[in-house]
């Protein structure tokens, strides 16, 4: 049973965690049917859920695509957030894209190829326009024999190692900066995350596409993928190790959505012939893809077709009628077992329901590390327990996560003053 509830409204008042869960579904699954296909219907909500709307709109990441698609427009707070994320967005675009100019000269001084990943290539592709989409980091990809090349350059450069994983290696200034509390600030800190592998763990077994993320022949400086293809298949592993843990977002569904409507029969082809011959096969390709054509409508039906023949029987069920809502932070509780579908065999099936009920010392360090790095995904008073103390609040009651609570909680401290002041009167939505 959930118990508990989400305080700070003007008047005092309380939502309780059950309701503030079937409102982050229900705002979440207007937003996403609106970024698919803008309509012209204002949204009938409440005050609370207008209030509690730009915090679903920071957790996918989405408020330059809404503010660039949207034909209406809210309360004037709502149509001030998205408009000031807009530009928090563009700010930050022309900051990365500076940083990268300067890696590139570099890289080619230091006779380095590096491959700008995700967010970068996108809009390297043109899928997105400067400024439409948010990005965090700057992801690169270096040869492990040039690892050592990339960290002095990156050392010269005024980043310093900060922690490391078995997926990359995270790089920051001199100093870390404590990030806006409510979704993207142009002077947040710039993370560099470098990669020598391009995998994720779904959730224990490793997926590693790194051999189709190169160029064959890498030239010194910035490099792109080799194909659309190559980036599609990135983004799709991507969005995959997201579900795996239930972070989905937005963003996620519509970098593999426009991509995907850019590419040919003949790309198609050789993307699905590139995902056959990785290790394992195309077996996780089906449930980022099944979302992605469930909003978004643009991905070829054989395609989807031939990722779901790929699919295990458990996971291919999970993700048929699956929603964003319940795939992503949108969902507000702690799963114990987010990624049960994934397992594909009775013996991964009980490492992984093992390894969540005990975790190892190196799942543990990195528990503490994030909650370190990011305290707005990681942080809160859960980060702080022991895996006994954890085991039992959790089964008294259903808990909420950090990860969710916390923007909503810095929506509705943004969200006070706008509300004191409608007091008086109602503020209109209106058609733009």
């Amino acid at each position: 049973m959930a118990r508990g509830a989400i305080t700070g409204f003007p008047a005092g008042g309380a939502l309780p965690l059950r309701t503030l869960h079937a409102t982050l579904r229900s705002i979440t699954e207007r937003l996403a049917h609106e970024l698919a296909q803008p309509g012209t219907q204002v949204p009938d909500w409440s005050a609370t859920e207008w209030a509690i709307a730009p915090a679903v709109v920071a957790i996918h990441g989405v408020a330059a695509l809404l503010q660039a698609s949207l034909p209406w427009r809210g309360p004037p707070p709502w149509n001030e957030f998205l408009r000031t994320q807009a530009t928090h967005v563009a700010q930050r675009a022309e900051r990365i894209e500076r940083v990268l100019r300067l890696l590139d000269l570099c890289a080619r001084d230091a006779d380095l190829a590096l491959v700008p990943l995700k967010g970068a290539a996108l809009h390297a592709f043109g899928v997105y326009r400067s400024g439409e989409r948010p990005m965090a980091d700057i992801d690169l990809l270096v040869s492990a024999a040039q690892e050592a090349a990339a960290l002095e350059l990156l050392r010269q450069l005024g980043f310093h190692e900060t922690s490391r994983s078995w997926k990359h290696r995270v790089l920051e200034p001199g100093h870390r900066t404590v990030p806006a509390a409510l979704g993207e600030h142009a002077d947040n800190g710039l993370r560099i995350e470098l990669h020598c592998r391009v995998a994720e763990q779904l959730p224990l077994r490793a997926v590693d596409c790194s051999q189709l993320m190169f160029p064959p022949q890498p030239q010194p400086g910035l490099n792109g993928y080799p194909s659309r293809g190559a980036l599609l298949i990135h983004v799709l592993l991507h969005a995959a190790g997201a579900l795996a843990v239930r972070e989905l977002r937005l963003l996620h569904l519509c970098d593999i959505a426009r991509l995907a409507a850019r590419m040919s029969a003949a790309e198609w082809q050789e993307t699905l012939q590139q995902l056959a011959r990785l290790e394992g096969g195309p077996w996780w390709v089906y449930p980022p893809l099944a979302l992605a054509a469930r909003y978004f409508g643009t991905i070829p039906p054989a395609a989807l077709r031939q990722a779901e023949e790929a699919c295990h029987r458990r996971l291919r069920r999970a993700y048929r009628r699956c929603t964003i809502a319940q795939a992503s932070a949108s969902y507000l509780w702690i799963s114990a077992l987010p990624g049960l579908a994934w397992p594909r065999s009775l013996r991964e099936l009980g490492a992984y329901v093992g390894a969540r009920f005990m975790p190892d010392a190196e799942a543990r360090a990195q528990r503490r590390e994030c909650a370190h790095s990011e305290p707005r995904i990681s942080g809160g008073s859960w980060s702080q327990l022991s895996q006994r103390q954890r085991v039992l609040r959790y089964l008294l009651a259903r808990q909420p996560r950090h990860l969710t609570l916390e923007p909503v909680r810095a929506a509705l401290r943004a969200a006070q003053p706008a509300q004191l002041q409608a007091r008086a009167g109602s503020t209109p939505a209106t058609l733009a």
